[in-house]
């Protein structure tokens, strides 16, 4: 009778066993897809963030960087450079030999005149541009009313990332999130040259998948790592190339 209760009770051990052993090996592949999916949403966003800085960083420098204390030196510290432009030239003034430097340098001089006179009280830029349009000769013979280009300098911060972030918050752009404070990986290649013979530079910003699902379960990464490199693909996230002009995409994209 005994052995019966402990054959029994065996047996519903082993079903319960097995049936968590299946149930486990369905709901923890689903588990970890859920987790990296969210991750990899932080990942992405700190990833075109640093594309974006890259890309502001190479328009001043010509070349990228590989130094994230650089890059993020770079944002806080250099003005973007932007200018501000109002009214067209009309197609007669392009056909005359009216360009846009030309008729900028004529406003310059106009407005410099227009200072240099100690009668007229013209305490902003603004103020300087409504006087020349109404008033100055040459201006007005070359129908240059209305038209501006001026060079202004802002904060490359606030006007690349829209708000998103400042001057205390951008140093996590360049931190792996999920992690104990790692950074991403920043590589450059200044050595490409197209088979046209152009130079084109280059970089790569990168996030291995045993940087942010490095907590999670060992087996689900190994296999995602070996199922991305059997098909030559880098094993987690990154921006760019250093192999070859891709546009600065990203591999999720």
């Amino acid at each position: 009778m005994n052995s019966k209760i402990i054959l029994r009770t065996l047996l519903v051990l082993s079903i319960v066993a097995l049936t968590y052993f299946c149930i486990s090996s369905i709901v923890t592949p689903i588990k970890f897809e859920q987790m990296r999916a969210k991750r990899e949403v932080a990942v992405i966003k700190n990833l075109v963030a640093i594309r974006t800085a890259e890309a502001e960083f190479k328009m001043v420098h010509g070349r990228y960087t590989a130094d994230a204390d650089s890059l993020l030196y770079f944002l806080k510290y250099t003005p973007k450079k932007e200018v501000l432009k109002e009214g067209s030239l009309t197609d007669k003034q392009l056909e005359g030999g009216m360009t846009e430097a030309r008729a900028a340098r004529m406003l310059r001089a106009a407005i410099a005149r227009a200072k240099s006179n100690k009668k007229l009280d013209l305490p902003t830029i603004e103020d300087a541009y409504a006087y020349v349009w109404e008033n100055d000769k040459e201006i007005k013979k070359q129908g240059l009313q209305g038209f501006r280009r001026d060079t202004i300098y802002n904060n490359m911060i606030e006007t690349v990332y829209k708000g998103e972030y400042d001057v205390n918050s951008i140093d996590q752009i360049v931190i792996i999130p999920y992690t104990d404070g790692q950074r991403y990986e920043l590589e450059v290649n200044d050595n490409y040259t197209t088979t046209q013979g152009i130079h084109v530079p280059l970089f790569e910003a990168r996030a291995h998948y045993n940087t942010y699902l490095g907590d999670l379960n060992n087996q689900e990464r190994v296999n995602l790592i070996d199922k991305e490199t059997k098909l030559e693909h880098y094993p987690g996230l990154k921006v760019g190339s250093i192999e070859a002009p891709n546009n600065n995409a990203g591999n999720w994209e």
